[in-house]
């Protein structure tokens, strides 16, 4: 049954751009409540005004990697918000650095914000849901979560770490009237590359070719919509290249990765 969006309170983290900024307009356009948080509180309030009926929606800045942050954040949205019906985990941070050359603390720092933040938030809204009958969790996971290449070693790996939790999950509390739903992108057009990380922890500064030509946040964002009001839990959204990347795997893992390792993916 499609649920009517238009009665839920939907909290989205790395909302301030991006794919989260996306997911905040198409969600208040369809007339949901939209929790916006990020670490810019300036970036979160030029979201807001762009999201439809602006003045209901509510701004909770904080940096989801500080766990004293999350718990104070979690009860600020409870405070303003009462019951939060979804929760879109979808911060985070990219890498592009070759695994030689990237440090053991950068890997932690990537698996950190990408996992632990993710489940710690998760874990700290899951008992209200729990006591309200019912809620939706969203893990944004990403295509480099289910296919490992070059360049994106720990990003890949607490891609597929927050994949496998999110399993877990939908499997343990599904009687308890939690939906889980985990998101695929493949490349779309943000600034994940510019802020991705590097072997030295520094940000690339730079746009990658395959992220520019990729689908735009808008499109990325009508595609989630559609499919989380759905209530389906696989959800990838993705060019042709890497949809078809993903058939391959389930059929041939190593004809796939030596078509990666001879198109040198970056």
């Amino acid at each position: 049954m499609k649920t009517k969006v238009k009665d839920l309170t939907i909290w989205i983290t790395g909302a301030s751009s991006g794919i989260g900024e996306a997911l905040a307009i198409a969600f208040a356009k369809r007339g949901a409540r939209i929790v916006l948080s990020g670490r810019d509180k300036n970036k979160l309030a030029a979201v807001k005004k762009r999201c439809k009926h602006s003045k209901k929606h509510i701004i909770v800045p904080f940096d989801i990697a500080e766990a004293a942050q999350a718990k104070e954040a979690y009860d600020a949205v409870k405070t303003q918000a009462g019951e939060i019906d979804w929760l879109i985990n979808n911060a985070g941070v990219s890498q592009r650095s070759l695994i030689m050359e990237t440090t053991e603390d950068v890997e932690r720092q990537i698996m950190e914000i990408d996992y632990f933040a993710q489940t710690r938030l998760s874990r700290l809204v899951l008992p209200d849901m729990i006591a309200q009958g019912g809620g939706k969790i969203v893990m944004v996971s990403s295509v480099a979560g289910l296919l490992g290449t070059q360049y994106r070693g720990a990003y890949g790996a607490a891609k597929a770490a927050i994949h496998m939790w999110a399993n877990s999950l939908r499997a343990e509390l599904h009687e308890d009237g939690i939906e889980v739903a985990t998101i695929f992108p493949g490349f779309i057009q943000t600034n994940v590359s510019i802020n991705a990380l590097t072997g030295d922890g520094s940000t690339q500064g730079t746009m990658d070719e395959a992220t520019n030509k990729g689908l735009t946040a808008t499109a990325f964002a009508k595609q989630v919509v559609k499919a989380l009001s759905k209530g389906e839990e696989y959800i990838i959204v993705a060019g042709s290249k890497e949809k078809l990347a993903t058939k391959i795997n389930r059929v041939s893992p190593p004809k796939l990765y030596k078509l990666i390792r001879e198109v040198q993916v970056k």
